[in-house]
């Protein structure tokens, strides 16, 4: 059963993937599918994965399709959040061939991408499993693409940390630095954002918790700590914010990480390094 995501608008997708086929098509087209391809000629095509994942980014592969050739019909069988087997059709495509053919990579390259993030961020919501704690991306995203990018987290069953640098405050260690301290810091950022705006803070320590948490930070990121100094970090802050574990994320390590009574894991690997899902588009003979 897939996932319940919210759509993302066209009036989003559209200016990015315009942007993808502009950047594949150059200065000429196509020429190897005008050459092969008469033009009027239809064609059928299935895109399939050719590994167990998580789909996200059916949409905006479709997208590709039809911006080439409106008519294009591209049927959604895996919606995105829905987990693929091998072999598992994930959309049917039937129009032009040449557009078909010409949008081909640059669907495949959204879709293989963002499915890639979508999958890698469902094994660690399933290794946190039977904790309370979350998995969260970073702004550690390809630029141009990150809305897309934590769309396919959230696909994933993950959660968004913040979109920018305008919708939170995140307090890390160099601008401790500059700022003269963690509760300074925290003092300042309180006395400048507005009633809305939440505050997070990066400790690097448990003597560093200890001293801000009178500030009333709204969430602390416990930056590389071990398990056990993550359940100490937790008692210290008893339930007065949010705890946020970060820094060397791997799958073997979320059990204890999620173990350690943290309300949220992020990893900036899922939006930056996350393999690509293998899947592959194929043409229907008749």
């Amino acid at each position: 059963m897939s996932l319940q995501t919210h759509a993302l608008p066209d009036l989003m997708i559209e200016p990015v993937v315009r942007a993808a086929l502009l950047e594949d098509l150059g200065r000429a087209g196509d020429i190897t599918t005008d050459a092969l391809i008469p033009d009027g000629q239809m064609a059928e095509a299935v895109i399939a994965s050719r590994k167990a994942g998580v789909v996200s980014g059916v949409t905006v592969a479709a997208m590709a399709f039809r911006l080439l050739a409106p008519e294009m019909q591209c049927e959604i069988v895996r919606a995105d959040g829905s987990p693929v087997a091998p072999g598992d059709v994930v959309m049917r495509i039937a129009g032009p061939g040449r557009a078909m053919l010409s949008a081909e990579r640059t669907a495949l390259n959204f879709l293989c991408r963002l499915s890639g993030i979508a999958t890698a961020t469902a094994e660690l919501v399933e290794a946190a499993k039977g904790t309370k704690a979350r998995i969260t991306c970073t702004r550690k995203t390809t630029p141009g693409l990150r809305f897309l990018e934590k769309a396919a987290v959230r696909a994933g069953g993950g959660a968004n940390h913040r979109f920018g640098l305008d919708d939170a405050v995140l307090i890390k260690d160099n601008h401790v630095a500059l700022a003269g301290g963690v509760v300074v810091a925290v003092q300042k950022a309180r006395a400048a954002v507005g009633h809305l705006v939440k505050i997070e803070i990066e400790v690097d320590t448990l003597d560093q918790l200890r001293e801000v948490m009178p500030a009333a930070p709204d969430a602390i990121l416990l930056d590389n700590m071990p398990p056990d100094v993550l359940r100490e970090a937790v008692g210290i802050v008893a339930g007065r914010a949010v705890t946020e574990a970060s820094g060397g994320i791997t799958l073997e390590s979320v059990p204890a990480i999620a173990a350690s009574g943290v309300d949220l894991i992020s990893a900036g690997w899922l939006t930056h390094s996350a393999k690509s899902l293998d899947l592959g588009l194929d043409i229907v003979m008749r």
